[in-house]
C-alpha cells in the first residue's frame, strides 16, 4: 500500500512538472524526484519482503494494510514538507525576500 501511494504521488507530481516544464518556478521537478526516490525505496522493500514471505506477501492482514496506508500518507506528507522547505529556501519568485524586506521598512 505504501508503494502504491508513493507511486500515485510520483505520477501526479511528474504530470504537474511536465505540464509546467517551461516555467518550473514552483520546483515541481524537485517534488517529483522526492516521490520517485521514495517509490524506488518502497519497491526495493517490497522485493525483499516478497523474498522473505513468498505467498504470504499477497495476503496481508487488514491491520497491516491500514498501517501501510498510514505510513504511505505520512511519507507523502513528509515529502511535501521537504519540498516546501526547499521551495522556501530557494525562493524562486522572490516573494519571501520581498515580504521580509517589506516588514523591515
Amino acid at each position: 500500500m505504501t508503494l502504491l501511494i508513493t507511486l500515485f504521488a510520483a505520477i501526479i507530481s511528474t504530470v504537474c512538472w511536465y505540464r509546467h516544464a517551461e516555467n518550473d518556478s514552483m520546483m515541481t521537478g524537485t517534488l517529483s524526484l522526492i516521490f520517485w526516490g521514495a517509490s524506488l525505496m518502497w519497491f526495493v522493500d517490497a522485493i525483499f519482503e516478497y523474498v522473505e514471505l513468498k505467498a504470504e506477501f499477497f495476503n496481508p492482514a487488514p491491520a497491516d494494510v491500514f498501517n501501510d496506508a498510514l505510513l504511505g500518507l505520512a511519507v507523502v506528507a513528509l515529502g511535501l514538507c521537504a519540498w516546501l522547505i526547499v521551495l522556501l529556501i530557494k525562493d524562486p519568485k522572490g516573494r519571501l525576500k520581498e515580504a521580509l524586506l517589506k516588514n523591515k521598512s
